[in-house]
This record gives C-alpha cells, sequence and structure tokens, in this order.
C-alpha cells in the first residue's frame, strides 16, 4: 500500500514538486532565521568566549551583561584573592575608548586591559607578534577586522602608530578574534596601560578574573566569593548565559526574527495544505477504489500520512540544505552572523513535521468519508 501511496503521490508532478515547494520554503525561512538568530547570540558574547583561561568572572552585583560595565575599586581584587578556594585572581580593564587614526579621524575601539603580570585573557590566535611583545612601552594589539577598518586597504606594519586619550599606542601584533556585537575594533593592552588611555575614573576595575583551586568547583568558590565580599561571583558559562538572557528578554531582537519565522511557517502550512488538498482531490476516485477493494480507513490515514511525511523529508532536506548553503556563502566576506547549532536543525524538522501533519490533516477527512461507489459514477 506505500508503495502504490508513492505512486500516487509522484504521478502528478506539478502537484507534488508544489507540496514539495512549500515545505522547503518553510525550512528554509525557519533554519535561516534561525541561524542568524543564534549567530547574532553568539556575538553578544564572543568576547566572553575570547578571554580564556579564567573560570569564574566576578563584577558588580548590577551588571546584568558582558557590555554592562559598572566599575570597582582596586581593593576588590585583594578581597577576592582572600577567598577560601582561589586559586588565583588578575584584573581586567574592559571599556570603549575613542582613537585616533588620522588627523581628524576617529573610530570608536573596544579595549581590554590584561594583567600586567600574567597576561591572563590575552588573545590565542596570533596572526603577526606576539603576546610577548605587550610588554614593549605603549604596546597593543589589535583584531585583523578591526585593523582593515581603521586602515582600509593598507598592509598590516609592525610598529604603526596612533593615539588614544592623546596618549600614543603602538601596534606590535594582529590577531584573530570572534566578532562583537558592536563591531568596533578590539584592542589590546597592559592593564596599567589601558587605564592611562581610558577616560579618567574614580574608579577603573571593569572585573576581577579568578579560578578555583584544582580540588575545588568553579561555582562553589562563586559562591564563596560572594557571601564573603558581596560582589557578583558567578562561572564562565553562567556569566554567558546571563548575557544571553539580558538580550533575550530586554530587546527587541527575539519578537523580529520570531515573526519572520512564524510568517515562514504560516505561509508553509497555506501552500502545502492547499496543493495537498488539491491533490487528494483529485486522486479521490482511487482512494474510493481502494475502499471497493477492501481497504479499511486506518489503511487509507496511513497512506496518506505516508505521503505528507515523505513530502516532509524532501522539502526538510531541500530547505535546511540550502540554508547551509547561504551560511557557507556568506562566509569570510558578509558582516552577516550566522551559526547553525543542531538544535536550529530539530526546530526546523519539529516545524516541518507540524506543517505536513496539518497539510494532511486538512485532506484527511475528505479521504475517511469517500464512498467506495464513486468509482462507478460517471
Amino acid at each position: 500500500m506505500l508503495w502504490i501511496a508513492w505512486k500516487m503521490l509522484i504521478g502528478n508532478r506539478a502537484k507534488y514538486l508544489g507540496i514539495v515547494f512549500g515545505v522547503a520554503f518553510a525550512a528554509l525561512l525557519i533554519a535561516q532565521q534561525a541561524s542568524i538568530f543564534c549567530g547574532l547570540m553568539s556575538l553578544t558574547v564572543s568576547q566572553i568566549l575570547d578571554i580564556e583561561g579564567a573560570g569564574i568572572w566576578v563584577m558588580d552585583r548590577n551588571v546584568r551583561y558582558v557590555d554592562d560595565i559598572k566599575p570597582l575599586p582596586d581593593t576588590d581584587l585583594y578581597r577576592v584573592k582572600g577567598v577560601p578556594g582561589v586559586d588565583w585572581a588578575v584584573r581586567l580593564y574592559k571599556g570603549i575608548a575613542r582613537a585616533r587614526v588620522d588627523e581628524g579621524s576617529y573610530e570608536q575601539v573596544i579595549l581590554l586591559g590584561l594583567d600586567d603580570a600574567t597576561l591572563v585573557g590575552a588573545p590565542t590566535h596570533m596572526v603577526h607578534g606576539s603576546i610577548a611583545d605587550l610588554r614593549s612601552p605603549d604596546a597593543v594589539i589589535m583584531d585583523v577586522a578591526g585593523h582593515k577598518r581603521m586602515w582600509p586597504g593598507e598592509p598590516y606594519r609592525a610598529g604603526r602608530v596612533f593615539e588614544m586619550n592623546d596618549r600614543r599606542a603602538v601596534i606590535v601584533g594582529l590577531t584573530q578574534t570572534r566578532r562583537t556585537f558592536q563591531s568596533f575594533p578590539v584592542i589590546y593592552t597592559r592593564y596599567s596601560q589601558a587605564v592611562r588611555y581610558a577616560p579618567a575614573e574614580r574608579k577603573v576595575l571593569s572585573f576581577v578574573l579568578a579560578d578555583a583551586l584544582p580540588n575545588e568547583s568553579p561555582g562553589t568558590v562563586a559562591a564563596r566569593i560572594e557571601a564573603q565580599t558581596g560582589l557578583l561571583a558567578i562561572t564562565r558559562q553562567d556569566f554567558l548565559r546571563k548575557t544571553i538572557r539580558y538580550y533575550l528578554l530586554q530587546t527587541g531582537i527575539p519578537v523580529n526574527f520570531a515573526v519572520t519565522v512564524l510568517l515562514g511557517f504560516l505561509v508553509g502550512t497555506a501552500i502545502a495544505g492547499q496543493t495537498f488538498y488539491l491533490f487528494i482531490v483529485e486522486n479521490i476516485r482511487q482512494f474510493g477504489a481502494l475502499k471497493a477493494m477492501g481497504t479499511g480507513n486506518g489503511t487509507i490515514l496511513l497512506m496518506v500520512l505516508a505521503q505528507a511525511l515523505q513530502v516532509g523529508v524532501v522539502g526538510f532536506g531541500i530547505g535546511v540544505g540550502m540554508a547551509a548553503l547561504f551560511g557557507w556563502s556568506i562566509q569570510g566576506f558578509s558582516k552577516l552572523a550566522f551559526f547553525m547549532p543542531w538544535q536550529v536543525i530539530v526546530i526546523t524538522a519539529a516545524a516541518v513535521f507540524l506543517i505536513v501533519l496539518l497539510a494532511s490533516l486538512l485532506s484527511i477527512r475528505r479521504v475517511l468519508v469517500v464512498d467506495p461507489a464513486i468509482v462507478f459514477r460517471g
């Protein structure tokens, strides 16, 4: 019976391709928009991911996400170091600075100040130079994309000089970093140098990076830091989730993408449902003939669901494949964020399954109530 259902389905190529097109369009739109949404969310936490080596982040209790900087007094570093279970703790400066590129030309940059002694959080993917070069006077390391933005079309030149806060900065290396949500150039330097480049403030310490002793859990030590210092101390993974949660709940990004995904779902359901219904109407005499030969409603129902499932599998494969091809094709020359984790594929598959289920339900009643005598009517 399944073979008969398959032959009936592909008997009218135009309608078969129309159903597949509707499902594929919905799968493409859902997978593409969900992947772009995931790409944007990954940009919001890119700097947490780039700063490696620290299992615990300590900050002001009112910080809501990684770019919501509320400076701490320098003495908080020593308070954190004194908590039992802390293996080490270092300072981190993070802020926005203004770089003077040429005469009268300025560019906003993300400035990261690393601990002078350990350089914890330094970039790991160096393209030119080395991390050790940061110990030179006025030395900074810039990300590759930021260098292209500030000096478009110009090759990297070690020792290039520019100004931040009317102070001299010397580029000693380039690094490959993840894109940031603001897309500003990223500059690394030593903490003592960063506070000179930054606007003068009474408190300049952005975060304390720490790690637990080998025999201690980072979550347990973070809770201990909170209890003893009154600061907010969370693990790296918790900080990632906290930042993403802020953008999900406090911005309009999820709503905008949800509307597009819902539109794709509705359009796909409408196209597939209408075309599948017309397909059933055109083949109603064949279903009547099967009933006249003794085929039960259960078998007929199985045939219709098998036809819908086959269309769903083909449409899902085409749609997700096109979305993945789109993401691959824009890599390297587009600023569009695109990230397709396995969860996007699962969500798209569930949506496609629901689409074909709704499309088949729109037509199933017509099949179940068909009179076998229709075969003998003119």
